[in-house]
Order: structure tokens, then sequence, then C-alpha cells
């Protein structure tokens, strides 16, 4: 159906998409107070942004789809100016020069947190969350958030950390594609169709996006529909590699992201332009470049900030140079995403080692810059870790920060996990030791409280140090030990795990692929988990560990450096620390804290509880982490936008 002029589109309530909330009257009036001032500030923001309406316009050749507008105006007029008479809560009214509200401030209308329904704040009041000192609209943009997509870490960030930020009082949305391969299409079933679309002037033509959107656990999860995004295969390729369009769908996705706050009305209003746009990985990389290159120049987005959080900086979305033209960016922002391989890096010598890096284009336009750990925030610092960026993060550090990851005590918690046999706590660690008897008979290794059952979860590849395993088990079975491994990728080490199971049947096992229930159980029955991982931005599977009373031993790095306290029986207050972090990466130093751990384990039963029960009592909660994203965004919104 015909959307009408955008001022209206945007504004304008409807009853048939928006979800049903309550607000107070006076909430409601501030809340249709910013929209009626939007509709006379907004700017014409993307020159070749065009949306359904009453005129279609002309493709554009990729020439003229680079050159900035002559004049700006709306991306789109009205239809037909709204009724005098038409009710608030129907459309925009009578939309004069001068807007009087009274006892409410313009800045303070997209703070206003609205109570969405009775149900969420009697949620909230159960989780006694602490309300944020001041609360903001935030727009997450991701490739992945849990349980929609997910394929790693970045998916349980964004799946979990958004959830926090609206316990605490902030208004948010996560903006992400819609997935449909065959198997995960369920995952979207409760979204619904906004009625919304735009399209987008890339890649020498025009490309339609619509919007889904679901509200769930007070956020707004808005769903960029595309048929890229409809293929079989995992999220970013399949068996035959990375697909070949990824830029191309990741800079609708980065376009839709930027409208989003715009023209969405979810809750009868739109989220308008003071957002602060937190950005993950090179996905959404291109977003802070959108904002200061199409968008501020005339006039929108002028009060928001932006956040590019690196979960892997080994991702930075690189292509060649000569896909620039394709973004549909000017041509003097070039430089912004500008990328020369060195030329030990190029395949011949004619090649130039020209290229376009989206995560550098974020580097360079983000206002603030967040590492999902404060040992990672300095290892992107360093030649060793900076993987190519080292330099321009470095110029950065006065905005350069770490925040620890968090983990979802809903599911990763020994008191209520229904995967587990046998629950436990802190304060009565017996259910811990029948976990353990139940793994044993699970995977048919003697059952043996006396013995220390060592567990690996994670990747078969070459970052998450297999390799040093591999090399340490002929020694590591000399000793009276058990080992079970959880994982699949490299077929190489595979088959290693294969062979190697049917070498020790009483003390190895290797379960090639991956289980959830597995992994929780094998997380709960071990008592010693191994992590030899050669880089690690933050790490999860060592906050699981800890959170279950299994004791972490890893490789001194990143994440792992951070939230892993080595053991020190003389310590002031008495024996510290929550496992053991081995540094340099040799099998030397790994199997000194391997037997290290496992003497501890039999010995010295009192301290090996301390242990437990010290890792047990830390905070991993994303509460925590969401507080200090807070912070951040209060540092970003001091500062003028780093680029205007």
């Amino acid at each position: 159906m015909a959307t009408p002029g955008v001022g209206a589109a945007c504004l304008a309530p409807s009853a048939a998409t928006a979800p049903r909330r309550r607000a107070d009257p006076a909430r409601a009036r501030a809340c249709h107070a910013r929209p009626r001032l939007l509709q006379l500030v907004r700017r014409r923001c993307v020159a070749e942004l065009s949306r359904e309406g009453p005129a279609s316009r002309p493709l554009h050749s990729p020439a003229q789809q680079l050159a900035p507008p002559l004049v700006p105006g709306l991306l789109a007029p009205p239809t037909q100016a709204p009724s005098p008479t038409t009710e608030p809560d129907a459309g925009v009214g009578d939309l004069e020069p001068e807007l009087h509200l009274e006892g409410i401030d313009e800045d303070s209308v997209d703070r206003t947190v609205v109570v969405v329904s009775e149900q969420d704040s009697e949620i909230m009041d159960a989780k006694e969350q602490t309300p944020a000192k001041v609360t903001r609209s935030i727009v997450f943009v991701t490739g992945e958030a849990a349980p929609y997509a997910k394929s790693g870490g970045l998916g349980d960030v964004c799946g979990s950390l958004p959830i926090a930020l609206a316990a605490r009082g902030h208004r948010v949305m996560v903006v992400m594609p819609r997935y449909l391969n065959g198997s995960s299409d369920k995952n979207y079933a409760k979204a619904f169709y906004t009625g919304k679309h735009i399209k987008i002037p890339c890649f020498g033509g025009s490309h339609e996006v619509t919007f889904f959107h679901e509200y769930r656990d007070s956020v707004d999860w808005v769903f960029v529909d595309h048929p890229s995004y409809h293929r079989p295969g995992s999220l970013y390729g399949d068996n035959f590699g990375a697909f070949g369009d990824n830029q191309f769908r990741y800079t609708l996705l980065c376009y839709a992201a930027c409208e989003a706050p715009l023209i969405l009305e979810l809750g009868g209003y739109i989220y308008g332009q003071s957002c602060m746009f937190v950005v993950n990985d090179w996905h959404a990389s291109l977003v802070p470049v959108l904002l200061a290159a199409k968008y501020r120049p005339y006039g929108v987005y002028r009060d928001s900030r932006s956040t590019l959080v690196i979960h892997n900086l080994a991702h930075q979305g690189v292509e060649p140079a000569s896909t620039y033209p394709d973004l549909g960016l000017p041509p003097e922002w070039y430089g912004a995403l500008e990328w020369v391989f060195p030329e030990w890096a190029r395949r011949h010598a004619l090649d130039k080692g020209e290229a376009v890096n989206f995560l550098k284009g974020a580097v360079v336009t983000a206002d603030r810059i967040v590492t999902v750990s404060q040992g990672y925030s300095w290892e992107v610092t360093t030649a060793e870790g900076g993987q190519g960026l080292n330099e321009l993060l470095s110029s950065r550090k006065s905005v350069l920060n770490g925040i620890v990851n968090g983990i979802d005590i809903n599911d990763w918690n020994p008191t209520t996990d229904k995967c587990l046999p046998y629950h436990y706590t802190v304060d009565d660690l017996s259910g811990k030791a029948k976990c353990k008897a139940e793994l044993q008979k699970e995977l048919g290794l003697p059952v043996r409280a006396d013995v220390p059952l060592i567990g690996f979860i994670g990747r078969l590849d070459y970052q998450k140090g297999i390799d040093l395993i591999k090399m340490a088990i002929p020694d590591l079975m000399r000793e009276d030990v058990q080992f079970v491994m959880l994982g699949s990728g490299d077929p190489a080490f595979e088959g290693w795990m294969r062979s190697t199971e049917s070498s020790y049947k009483d003390k190895f096992r290797g379960w090639v692929g991956f289980s959830v229930p597995v992994s929780h159980r094998i997380t709960a029955g071990c008592d010693i988990l191994l992590m030899p991982s050669r880089f690690e931005p933050c790490g999860l599977n060592q906050l699981y560990a800890m959170q279950y009373g299994t004791v972490p031993v890893v490789h001194g790095t990143g994440g792992l450096r951070d939230t892993v306290e080595t053991f020190n029986p003389f310590g002031e207050k008495g024996e510290e620390g929550t496992g053991w972090a081995f540094s340099p990466l040799t099998v030397e130093k790994m199997l000194w804290a391997l037997r290290t751990a496992m003497s501890t384990y039999r010995d010295h039963k009192p301290s090996w509880e301390g242990l437990m029960k010290r890792g047990m009592s830390k905070d991993h909660t994303w509460d925590h982490a969401a507080e200090q994203y807070e912070q951040i965004f209060e540092w970003a919104f001091v500062d003028q936008p780093y680029v205007m």
C-alpha cells in the first residue's frame, strides 16, 4: 500500500502494526512532542534514498549516486497536509514553527522512560535492577543476535546486552538481518511486517528492504528483510566459503539501521535523532561513516553518537578498492575506508594492494571504541594483536576502553540449569560431584571421584590452541587423569580426536560436533576447563566454568587474563585466585599449569573448594557490564560528534 510522505509516515502511530503499550497522558504528550520537532528540522539525509510514495524516482547513474544533493530538503513531501482537527495520537497535527510544551524540556523527551505494560513493570521490579542515571535511545546494529541467529560470541552479546540495558530504563532497538535458511525461519515467527520499506541506492541499483519487528524483553527487535538474507548455509557463508556478496548484504544492513530510528513507529513513536548507535564488528561498521558523510551534513543525527564494539579484530570486512563506488558514499570519503596491504601480503607484482576496509572506517569515525575486555583493548594497539590497525587504534587511545562481556544467568545457572541431572549452589556443592559421576557414565569413563576430569569446549582451530593440546596429550595421558573434548572445525583435528579416543579408551573422549546440552553437562561435570587460546578477545567458556564451580586453566591473553586470577595460597587476605593463567603459550607452561591444578585438586581439598567458591561468587552478570557501557555512552555525549 502507498505510504504517506516521510514526515507523516515517521510520526503517525499505526494501530495495526505497533504493539500495544500503556503510558500515562503526560508521557504520551512528551513522546509525541519530539516527533513534531523532528518534522520541522529534519533535512534530506541521503540524497538518493527513496521510499514508496506518491511519485517514484528514476534510478541514478553511479556517478549521480556519489554526488551530494544541491538543495537539502525532506526525503519526500507529504501527500496531503494533516487535518488540524486530527487527534494527537492519530497523526502529527497542525505543525507550527513554535511548539510550546508545558513542563517538558525538548532534550529530555528522548530520555523519557515509558513503562510499556504492567507485566513488564512487575518483571523489572522483580529483577531489582539499578536504574540508569540518564536514560537514552540506544540502537544496536549487528550481524547476529541470539536466539534469532548466532554463530559465536557476537550473537550472545547482542542477544543479552540490549536486554540488560532495557532493564535499566533505556529504550533499546536491535537491528539485524532477517536470515531465512529453512532451519532458522521459525525464530522469526513472532516478528510482524511493519508496513515500512525503503529503497537503498548502492551497487549500481536501487534495492528495496523491508522491516519486521518483534517486541520482546522490553527490546525492539527489528529485522531487515532482503532476498540476499534468504539462502541455505550459515550466516556468512556455506561449505564453499564466505558468501561473495557479504559486502553488499551488510551495506544494506547499515543503511537500513540508519533509517530505522527515523521512520519506524515502535510503540507509537519513533526513536528520533538523539540516539546512541552501538555498532558491532565489521558488519555494522559502515553506520558511523554514513552518519558522518550522509546525514550530519544535512542537519540529521547531529545529536546522535556512535560506539564501535570490536568483538574480534581478525575480521574487518576488507574488499577490493574498486568496490568503493558501489557503497554510495561521496568520493571525498574514500580515505576513511582506504586500506593498503603490505607488499608481502599482495598476490602478485602488479597488485597495488588497494582495498576498502569497513572496520577501519568505523575506527576512524566512531565517537567511542570498546573492546570486549580490558586486556584486548591493549592488545589491539600492539603490532602482534592489532591486525594491521594497531597504529590507528593507538592514535585513538583516548576513546578506547575495554568491558568484559557478561553471561546470561538464566541459561547458565547451576541452580536452575535444565540440562543438568543435578543442581547445586555455592553453599551446597554436593550436586556437582553427582554431575561429574553422571558425565563419566555418559562418556563411558570409569566413575571415579578422585581423578581430576579436564574438559575442553570450542572450535577445533589454530586460534584455540588445539595443536598444543595435541602435542601435550601423550605426556598428559601418563598422569592419572581423564580428558574430554567437545568441538568441531578442522577435519585434521577431528580425525585426531577420534584416533586419540581409541588409543586412550579409559582416559580420553572426543565428541566431534556441538551440542548445547552436552556443553552444559561438561561445564558442570568437569573439575578443570582448559583454554589455551592464542588470542581471545573476551572468552565466555571460562566465565561459564567459574559460574559452575569448574576451575579454568587458560593462556594469559585478552579476556582470559582479565577474568581468571591465578591461584595464590599466600595472599594478603589468605588464599586468592580463581584458576591459573599461564604465559607464554608453550606446551611446557601449559602442562605445568595443569599439573599444578591437578595436584591442588588431589592433595589440597580445602584450597580447591575455595577456588570453586570464589569463581562462583564473581559477578559475571550482564547488568554489571551494562553499567559500564552507560559510562561510555555518557562520555560520548559529553563531546561533539567526532566527525561533523
